[in-house]
């Protein structure tokens, strides 16, 4: 919540240096380039750099099971966002893929939940707000954790502090698992970042039109399933966009 405030202190700021030109929903935008040229100099500086190294160095499977590991434990925010989103299956499936690859994947680097035909719905905070009705708000790029709304990003500070990885009482443990979650991200976006830099004349005009309207879509999506349990293959999906990676 401290990041929502700040996020609306820094809109009043930033009013002043909006122009009638300004696309609306981004009226932050002189702050937001500033923000992304940042995070796009410590990525190309820094981050990509590490991630293409750690690409060539390892192994497919290892790297499949890092990602593994990672995406089970988002399965578990994913039961909690869906039981607030009164989502019954969704949750009852995402729970039962985190208890199944916890336990019988040694500890999630394993997926055998997919092998099993348990699907993976990926629910955030942000899409349980827009769910019920909150807005968006304006527009965000957060330092190193790049495209966001106002919204979005108090979702992002709500789950921080139930992540799993965060809580470990091990310094040197923690902060090893939140560097290779930051490279296993950065490894899995770099074919998409390449696509991008080759076909975007603005990457930061087009990045920000692609996140707020696959964002719309997954909220418009959520609103229109309603409440309950899904009813036929074709609703589900229409329901997930393919952001959500069902069946990942």
């Amino acid at each position: 919540m401290k990041l929502a405030v700040a996020a609306g202190a820094v809109a009043l700021l930033s009013a002043c240096a909006t122009g009638p030109d300004a696309n609306p929903q981004d009226p932050l935008e002189p702050f937001n380039r500033g923000v992304y040229q940042f995070n796009d100099a410590v990525d190309v500086a820094v981050v990509k750099p590490v991630a293409e190294v750690y690409v060539k160095a390892t192994p497919d499977l290892v790297r499949t099971g890092v990602s593994n590991f990672f995406s089970n434990l988002g399965d578990l925010w994913s039961f909690v966002n869906a039981t607030l989103q009164v989502r019954p299956q969704e949750a009852v499936e995402n729970l039962a893929r985190f208890n199944v690859n916890t336990i019988l994947g040694l500890g999630g680097l394993l997926d055998i939940a997919s092998e099993m035909g348990i699907q993976r719905t990926r629910l955030d905070f942000g899409q349980t707000m827009g769910r019920w009705g909150v807005p968006s708000g304006p527009y965000l790029v957060l330092p190193l954790l790049g495209p966001s709304t106002v919204r979005d990003a108090a979702g992002i500070s709500i789950e921080s502090r139930g992540d799993l990885v965060s809580d470990i009482s091990d310094v040197a443990t923690r902060n090893s698992l939140i560097g290779l979650r930051i490279v296993d991200t950065r490894a899995n976006f770099l074919r998409a970042t390449s696509m991008l830099e080759g076909a975007a004349l603005d990457k930061y005009s087009f990045t920000r039109d692609f996140y707020l309207q696959r964002r719309q879509n997954q909220i418009e999506s959520l609103i229109d399933a309603g409440i309950g349990l899904r009813e036929d293959d074709s609703e589900e999906q229409e329901w997930a966009p393919s952001e959500t990676n069902r069946n990942d």
